[in-house]
């Protein structure tokens, strides 16, 4: 048996919904590999990110902290708006002093990558990943060499199609130059964040989803080509590891950065389909379909093949204790972190939380009105709160036997809405001020007649 550290490959999908994999319920789409990934490995049904949109949801990945301890409400502005993250009450990127999971690797034997979607500040001034203690990077959204396809950044939609197989294929390159080391590469994908542009190739084991007699694809064929594609390169990775003899002392872990993209908004206008699974809410929002996520872990002899975990709960914040626990890193004794070790959960044993999972989301939600969360969450036991901070909206969910969150318990639990509201509002007066879209946590309709 190899005697080294574990290895580590972190598949990040990028809008990958709930239930946009064959093995977690979806009828249509072909996700083969993954399926496969699953089968050898534990599926976790109740996994959690911490933020229903990008930037704050990778910064928690990073450092085992809510994203707003860190002022990361929302999506970092693109470099030719760095204006945009002040207005948001944001800074222009993530602070390179900060501890991450990949100083702490870095600090202790191992290489490390990152290749794909970074999102964690690309305005001018902006660190390059290797400032968070990542060795080998070529990235999208972000600073220092870029991933592109004949010199076109690959979240050009023109060469878009690619950005799956270029990832994959980086990673699989620094995996054969490091194969006799202990490594840790994080695969960010762009995929299936829209814009989509798949070729036809990509596009044929759909285009029976797509109307007859018209000069367009439909929505459904557009978005699962995308996730059948990556799908495709996934499944080329993991049978390198096989080939280079990796997989057995390699954790494989996937899942994705939030909900699904809504048909509403115009980037994803021709492919907003992704799939919530059974939830309710989408990309945005506070209930589960925004931050609840597909989540799979494979490390033969230590995961359980073939099991799937309806009961833990885990959060993205778990990530860095979770992954240095596995490597037997010790963690600095100055980190107070948000997130718990679940390495015992992900090795097949049970483990009841110790923390609760909290969320903010300070601005508008797009789509239909029954996705329109409140602006702050907690999920502690089988109980899910959502409220906004004025005490209006006040939502009580069973999350064990409510998944949809559908049935408002609140009334019938008061005592339970007095203890959580109370412990989501302490955590919300320890973050840092900032602005508050009008309309924030609101799920009015404009109802005729009106004003």
């Amino acid at each position: 048996m190899d005697r080294r550290k574990p290895n580590f490959i972190f598949i990040l999908g990028d809008d990958w919904g709930w239930g946009d994999l064959g093995c977690f319920g979806h009828k249509q789409i072909k996700t083969p590999n993954l399926d496969k990934l699953a089968q050898r490995g534990t599926i976790f049904t109740q996994f959690y990110v911490a933020s229903p949109v990008c930037s704050p949801s990778r910064a928690a990945f990073m450092t085992g902290y809510f994203p707003a301890r860190h002022r990361i409400h929302r999506v970092f502005a693109r470099p030719e708006h760095p204006e945009h993250n002040e207005q948001q009450g944001m800074p222009n990127f993530l602070d390179p002093n900060v501890t991450t999971i990949t100083k702490l690797l870095q600090q202790n034997g191992y290489i490390t990558a990152h290749f794909g979607k970074w999102h964690l500040g690309s305005s001018e001034g902006a660190p390059t990943p290797g400032k968070y203690g990542i060795d080998v990077h070529l990235a999208s959204s972000g600073n220092g060499p870029q991933l592109e396809f004949e010199g076109v950044q690959v979240r050009d939609p023109a060469v878009r199609r690619k950005s799956t197989e270029l990832i994959v294929d980086e990673t699989i390159k620094f995996i054969e130059d490091n194969k006799d080391r202990s490594f840790y590469v994080q695969a960010w994908l762009l995929d299936p964040h829209a814009i989509l542009n798949p070729d036809e190739e990509q596009m044929e084991p759909y285009v029976h989803l797509s109307p007859e007699g018209v000069n367009h694809k439909g929505a459904m064929t557009i978005y699962y080509s995308a996730i059948t594609d990556a799908d495709r390169h996934i499944g080329g990775l993991l049978r390198k590891l096989d080939e280079l003899g990796l997989s057995e002392n390699t954790v494989v872990i996937f899942t994705s950065d939030n909900g699904p993209e809504d048909i509403y908004v115009k980037n994803a206008s021709h492919s907003g389909v992704g799939s919530p699974g059974p939830f309710r809410g989408r990309k945005r929002s506070l209930y589960n379909g925004g931050v609840r996520m597909p989540f799979i872990v494979r490390w033969p002899e230590h995961t359980p093949a073939g099991r799937v975990d309806n009961e833990s709960v885990i959060g993205a914040v778990d990530f860095l204790p979770t992954v240095c626990s596995l490597a037997g890193i010790e963690l600095p004794d100055n980190l107070e972190l948000d997130g718990e070790d679940v390495s015992s959960v992900l090795t097949g044993h049970k483990k009841e939380r110790t923390k609760s999972l909290m969320w903010e989301w300070r601005f508008n939600i797009i789509g239909h009105v029954i996705n329109k969360s409140p602006m702050l969450a907690i999920r502690d036991g089988r109980w899910k709160l959502l409220m906004n901070p004025d005490s209006s909206r006040i939502e009580l969910y069973d999350a064990v036997s409510d998944r949809m969150e559908i049935n408002n318990v609140a009334e019938k639990h008061p005592e339970v809405v007095e203890r959580l509201s109370s412990r989501v509002l302490e955590w919300q007066a320890t973050l840092p001020k900032g602005p508050v879209s009008p309309g924030a946590g609101s799920n009015e309709y404009p109802w005729p007649g009106r004003d």
